[in-house]
């Protein structure tokens, strides 16, 4: 017969924390780092900062193409989420009116800025 032992203490989830990522993990830093190599490879080595221009863009041209479907599926899963459906209408409606807003004032400071700048 097996002896009877009692089950291991659970660990208080308020004082749980997550294990700590070295200083050189951290994304921050990463994307600091890269940008600090870019640089000073652009300072000092001009020709090689050029030939390596197209990899910028197409990086670019990537981070572009993903943001639209991260943020429409950001959003969806919200929404699915949400067992009263109620605020999304206010959401909704905030978020087209502030839309509506935006729009029409960049629309307004576009037309006075190339009024303003127009060589006849």
């Amino acid at each position: 017969m097996l002896p009877v032992t009692s089950p291991a203490p659970m660990a208080d989830p308020t004082t749980m924390r997550l294990p700590h990522k070295p200083w050189y993990a951290e994304l921050d830093l990463q994307v600091l780092a890269a940008v600090l190599l870019g640089v000073l490879l652009a300072h000092f080595y001009p020709q090689t900062g050029e030939a390596m221009k197209p990899i910028g863009y197409a990086f670019i041209k990537l981070v572009k193409m993903i943001i639209a479907p991260v943020i429409f599926l950001t959003i969806v899963t919200e929404i699915a989420g949400m067992r009263d459906l109620g605020p999304v209408g206010r959401v909704g409606t905030k978020a087209f009116a502030y839309s509506l807003f935006f729009s029409t004032l960049a629309l307004f400071v576009a037309i006075l800025f190339g009024r303003a700048n127009m060589r006849w």
